[in-house]
């Protein structure tokens, strides 16, 4: 069974720590090895045709810490980010041991931004990330846990971003309740008006083909993928 990097040098300090111990000088000194910092180059691509996307935020953590759960109801920090495109809730969320970083703009249709995040190693890294199609009520896309523990230096993941619904307002697409271009309204606000009040598949846009009282138009709808993101570890 091959052995990690990662096991190896745990492996090496419990040795030396042990060969220390058995010497039984009044000089003994426990030597530590530093776990290696691992760099990755995310980057997030928005295939839509009318949808920017918001500022995401990627995060590495561990394998405890989830941003959503479908079928479950969104945190405070997620509600904001799916209805005003702030993800820096979702950032805060990431302490001690996580990291986080944040896209520097929004990534309008066709286009793509690239981050590099770093992080110790251990052995459960996962990546995650969020951002919101800001011509919605509460659509979001992104990536929740993924393994990135067995990619090697050079080694790249391929994703093709879904589209999720909050379920914490109402997808009425009506003036006024869109942040984005499309509409300049409300971003997020507390209260929650979506009888769903769970995190899910989006089942689609309301657009001015289907209710005249809608601000968005067929070119703003979501059809499968918004999106793809590629992880790269790049040391």
């Amino acid at each position: 069974m091959a052995i990690s990097s990662f096991s190896k040098r745990a492996l090496a300090v419990a040795v030396m720590a042990a060969g220390l111990s058995a010497c039984g000088s009044d000089d003994e000194k426990i030597v530590v090895v530093e776990p290696d910092t691992l760099e990755y180059e995310v980057t997030i691509y928005n295939d839509t045709s009318a949808q920017p996307l918001s500022p995401a935020v990627v995060g590495i953590h561990s394998a405890t810490m989830s941003l959503w759960t479908l079928g479950t109801s969104a945190s405070v920090p997620l509600e904001t980010m799916a209805e005003g495109g702030d993800a820096s809730d979702i950032a805060a969320m990431f302490t001690g041991d996580n990291v986080a970083v944040t896209g520097a703009g929004a990534i309008g249709p066709g286009a793509y931004e690239t981050l590099m995040i770093s992080a110790s190693e251990r052995s459960d890294m996962q990546l995650s990330l969020a951002t919101m199609m800001v011509n919605t009520n509460d659509a979001f896309t992104g990536l929740n846990g993924i393994d990135i523990g067995g990619l090697m230096v050079g080694d790249s993941m391929t994703y093709s971003l879904p589209a999720y619904d909050a379920g914490t307002e109402q997808n009425s697409e009506a003036v006024g309740t869109i942040p984005g271009p499309a509409d300049g309204g409300e971003g997020f606000n507390a209260a929650r008006d979506d009888v769903m009040n769970k995190v899910s598949r989006h089942p689609g846009l309301v657009t001015q083909a289907d209710d005249p009282a809608s601000v968005l138009l067929p070119d703003h709808r979501l059809s499968g993928t918004v999106g793809r993101v590629v992880i790269t570890r790049t040391n």
